[in-house]
């Protein structure tokens, strides 16, 4: 049951093997007519792409994209989303716990602003952050919006 098991699984010299596989490939032919793209331009890869799908009846092969110009589409054929709804208006409960994260921010960021040494500034701010957020948190609606409608999607 001891089975002494290799160090290498696989070939000693894995450079050698894939020169040997990449020269023969070389002689069969296969890709001498790769392009490299870093030096080729766009008009480059546009001709390679249309003579290597050259068709005997002149039409350009389904799998080259052209142009939009070229394609004969006026813009009238694509969705054009309507415009978002604005905003709604923020109420003075919402403005005043924003303002409590501000304050917090610049507590913590810059205390001197208020005459404060960072040592009282810094629990401050975490007192103002915390009740901003939580105020933020408190105030948020668990029910749909009253201008929703009859469906309100799946609920559980």
């Amino acid at each position: 049951m001891n089975a002494r098991r290799d160090s290498t699984d696989g070939p000693e010299n894995v450079d050698e093997l894939f020169a040997e596989i990449v020269a023969g490939l070389e002689r069969d032919g296969v890709g001498k007519d790769w392009l490299d793209l870093d030096e080729a331009g766009t008009e480059d890869i546009k001709s390679v792409d249309l003579k290597a799908h050259d068709d005997p009846t002149g039409d350009i092969p389904l799998d080259v994209e052209e142009e939009p110009e070229r394609r004969g589409q006026d813009d009238e054929d694509h969705y054009v989303p309507p415009e978002p709804p604005p905003f709604p208006v923020l109420r003075a409960s919402t403005i005043a716990a924003l303002g409590l994260l501000g304050l917090g921010i610049v507590l913590l960021v810059a205390p001197g602003l208020f005459g404060l040494q960072s040592r009282i500034g810094t629990p401050l701010s975490l007192v103002a952050l915390c009740a901003g957020v939580g105020w933020l948190i408190l105030r948020m609606r668990n029910t749909p919006p009253p201008d929703s409608g009859w469906d309100d999607g799946a609920q559980v």
